[in-house]
């Protein structure tokens, strides 16, 4: 097992364990640096394992200008070089598997591979109402709640119906890491997302992950990024929900164990 360590950096903090080839792990809407440590603990074996705090979450400073899906690829380009490579393999889950997305298409240089897990090629694709999405989940910030109190209904509600409590504490301690100004940016932001019309464009190769009981990004979504992605291959994760990488860890990092070893033969 890696022992991580956490690098307080501006304008982006991470946590990083292991060495070799770069992988740079990207968390959702409620996921800060700490909610990929079963990744960074199995894979740092064999890999620099690095984990961001998105711009505005955690130890990362919101910038003035607010979030959008442009200036969050060029923020996981800066750090890529940062660290001091010169391209990663990308893993996000979520919002970070959409941020992914954006930094292969702006920065396709810099990726190596993509890991998608439990992710969408765009917003509404069951017809929510963006408006109304956001609304939901604004008024409570606006009614003097934090995301460290939103956290643990919000996260069960979204996680497989048989999540043990440590699983769900896991969840609540990296989402109540979050700043409350960095998560009303990012709800601002993630509505604006929809890369369906240039999925064929990505070359990186994609590995697509859902949970098998993932209600927020269902396997029809999986299913659009796998069927748009040329060099892309589906995997379902029995017996985990939406936060498939903190519900079932064991499955997720031999999936990406695989995918990397593949990717890197590959290249």
């Amino acid at each position: 097992m890696s022992e991580a360590r956490d690098v307080d950096a501006v304008p982006v903090a991470w946590r990083e364990a292991g060495s070799g080839p770069l992988v740079l792990f990207l968390g959702g809407l409620g996921m800060t640096r700490t909610g990929f440590d079963p990744q960074l603990a199995a894979l740092g074996s064999a890999y620099r394992c690095v984990a961001w705090d998105m711009p505005g979450y955690g130890a990362s400073p919101l910038p003035a200008q607010g979030l959008s899906f442009a200036l969050l690829a060029d923020a996981v380009a800066g750090l890529i070089e940062t660290v001091g490579d010169t391209s990663a393999h990308l893993a996000g889950l979520s919002m970070g598997g959409q941020v992914a997305l954006h930094t292969a298409l702006r920065h396709p240089q810099r990726v190596r591979s993509l890991a998608l897990l439990d992710s969408s090629p765009a917003f509404g694709l069951d017809g929510t109402d963006p408006e109304t999405w956001k609304r939901l989940r604004l008024a409570p910030l606006a009614a003097g709640e934090t995301p460290a109190s939103m956290a643990e209904p919000v996260l069960r509600s979204i996680m497989a119906p048989g999540a043990g409590d440590d699983v769900v504490a896991m969840a609540v301690a990296t989402m109540s890491r979050i700043p409350s100004d960095g998560l009303r940016a990012a709800v601002e932001c993630l509505p604006t997302h929809d890369v369906r019309t240039r999925l064929g464009e990505i070359t990186a190769p994609t590995l697509v992950l859902v949970g098998e009981y993932d209600e927020e990004t269902p396997l029809s979504y999986a299913q659009a990024l796998a069927t748009g992605i040329p060099q892309s291959r589906l995997q379902i994760i029995p017996q985990a929900g939406h936060i498939s990488s903190l519900e079932a860890p064991e499955a997720v990092n031999t999936a990406l164990r695989e995918h990397l070893a593949a990717a890197g033969a590959a290249a």
